[in-house]
């Protein structure tokens, strides 16, 4: 029972990789992960306004690249932290 209580990002004997990919940097460095998912999105959208759209589809693609990386950064962070508060509930 004691396993129960202990954190779950606590990885006692686990390797450098697994320790990695175990969401421990989503919980430490969430404030400087929102600054890069913010800075992302507005630079999709300085160059979905300022680039004229003569490039084609490499415009519209750098567009849609900057905008779903900082929605996706940003809804794994948001995703992260309601997991926290449901467990924290029960």
């Amino acid at each position: 029972m004691a396993d129960a209580d202990r954190d779950p990002f606590h990885l006692h004997g686990a390797t450098r990789m697994a320790r990695a990919w175990s969401g421990g940097a989503l919980v430490t460095h969430q404030i400087p992960l929102a600054v890069v998912g913010l800075a992302c999105l507005a630079l999709g959208i300085v160059v979905a306004v300022i680039v004229p759209d003569s490039g084609g589809p490499a415009w519209a693609m750098a567009v849609a690249g900057c905008l779903a990386a900082g929605v996706l950064l940003l809804g794994r962070i948001v995703f992260g932290l309601l997991r926290d508060r449901r467990r924290a509930a029960l």
